[in-house]
């Protein structure tokens, strides 16, 4: 099962996507995409860390080249924190595939359901402010838009959180 849970900063995404992993997974994986750069970035991986605490997970960071990443177990539960920072990291670190980002992140992400049950991926909702950017930011914007784009047609449930609230998009169809 893929599913993809989105919304704006705070809005209580990374939570809500706890939740649905460890409702659905006894084994589960955190796989923290965020690079400690400054003061804030180790603020917000802290209040990450104790938001999980006695959930469960085991954690790993990979901030760049998931589909290198190895993986040497089978997990109920991968819960992915977050595509926009990876994106970013792919985008321009001297390490990360640059153009080639969104094929490098997509081959990753279907090794990530080759080792799982169930992928949560995080992601970002900041395609509505209406803003003008540099062609940097503006390229970050398009990529992030095509990454939404196919993984939603291909998630079994697509949610977005706002403003604590998780709002469904997409949800799997039972009988």
């Amino acid at each position: 099962m893929l599913v993809l849970v989105t919304g704006g900063a705070a809005s209580g995404k990374s939570e809500h996507a706890e939740k649905i992993v460890c409702a659905r997974a006894h084994s589960k994986l955190y796989l923290a995409t965020m690079q400690p750069f400054g003061k804030s970035a180790r603020a917000r991986i802290a209040r990450h860390r104790k938001l999980r605490e006695g959930k469960g997970f085991h954690t790993v960071e990979r901030s760049l080249d998931l589909k290198g990443l190895q993986i040497d177990r089978h997990y109920d539960g991968i819960l992915l924190e977050d595509l926009g920072n990876l994106l970013a990291n792919e985008i321009f670190s001297p390490d990360g595939t640059a153009q080639n980002c969104v094929k490098s992140i997509l081959d990753g992400i279907e090794k990530l359901k080759s080792c799982c049950d169930t992928l949560v991926i995080v992601s970002n909702e900041i395609f509505s402010d209406g803003g003008s950017y540099p062609p940097e930011t503006e390229n970050y914007l398009q990529k992030l838009a095509e990454l939404h784009e196919k993984l939603a047609r291909d998630a079994d449930a697509v949610y977005e959180s706002v403003c604590g609230i998780l709002l469904p998009i997409k949800e799997v169809k039972t009988r």
